[in-house]
């Protein structure tokens, strides 16, 4: 029995360990791939306090190491469900099932990916999916932002600023984000759109160096030579496995506010799973202290 198994460890689930274990609690800390999560795909990271520059790897290994040093259980399994039994839970997986007094899920939420050959080669390497990760490493460059919603104008608004050339590509006849936030991006010299058109391949060298393109309303195919291409067509939360333990929005995010509750008693929810604005590594973070400990006082008061 422990007193809070922890699903997923990227940085909500990995600090949420750590608040969990200073408080002297017995910590299971299950993984069904990656430590460090989305992070780890980030070769720079220079938007964290306290570090001008360092790789994702490292900061999910310096995470990781931390958690191990104060104790944590670790096992690498996918959580199938979670039943709950009141004043316990079971989490189920495919290596077995482990008991706790209170669960945190932290699973995060991975980005939508195109499906195209040779995509997952490049992320890092030209692909990105994060204008305030990545944006900086394209200054005075040009790059390609694929989606047509707030996301990705959002990204195109933010490259705008810094690249020399900014180029949205969008599957539809139109752009589908507020109307305002498509004025302005109208207005800018720097940006320019392309309708009707897919991604169908990379050129690459070393990293990327083009995007083959299809014009689905002409037919036509050509290559638009960019020096990155950031991926905006929505998020796609990991929390099939709870659909039946807590309340789930009409996106699939878990139903929580800042105090990182849900509406089942001692369940709680950190990271990018959850209903939130904003998603980055210092909100992830701070989440998971605020659940860890909100599972702590739901501990000592039992």
């Amino acid at each position: 029995m422990h007193d809070i198994i922890i699903i997923g460890a990227g940085p909500a689930g990995l600090t949420a360990a750590l608040y969990a274990l200073r408080a002297e609690k017995k910590v299971l800390l299950i993984e069904k791939e990656t430590f460090g999560g989305q992070i780890t795909f980030s070769p720079k990271v220079e938007n964290y306090p306290g570090f001008s520059e360092i790789s994702g790897n490292e900061f999910a290994d310096r995470l990781l190491e931390q958690v191990t040093a104060h104790g944590a259980d670790i096992e690498l399994a996918e959580v199938t469900g979670v039943k709950d039994n009141g004043a316990t839970k079971t989490v189920i997986t495919d290596f077995g099932e482990f008991e706790a007094r209170a669960v945190i899920i932290a699973t995060g939420a991975r980005h939508r990916h195109l499906g195209v050959e040779g995509e997952d080669e490049l992320i890092g390497e030209g692909i990105s999916f994060c204008a305030v990760c990545d944006g900086a490493f394209y200054s005075g460059r040009r790059v390609g932002v694929v989606g047509g919603g707030n996301s990705a104008l959002v990204e195109a608004m933010m490259l705008s600023e810094t690249s020399s050339e900014v180029i949205i590509i969008q599957n539809l006849s139109m752009l589908t984000g507020e109307v305002k936030m498509v004025r302005a991006l109208e207005k800018k010299e720097n940006v320019k759109m392309i309708f009707d058109t897919v991604v169908e391949g990379f050129e690459k060298d070393a990293a990327l160096t083009g995007v083959k393109l299809h014009n689905t309303k002409t037919g036509e195919r050509y290559t638009l030579p960019v020096d990155g291409l950031f991926v905006a067509i929505g998020h796609a939360p990991e929390n099939e496995a709870f659909k039946n333990l807590t309340a789930l929005n009409e996106y699939g995010y878990i139903v929580s506010d800042e105090a990182c509750l849900t509406d089942t008693e001692g369940v709680f929810v950190a990271g990018d799973c959850r209903t939130k604005s904003i998603r980055q590594i210092t909100t992830a973070t701070a989440d998971g202290a605020v659940a860890a400990l909100a599972a702590c006082r739901y501990i000592d008061s039992l």
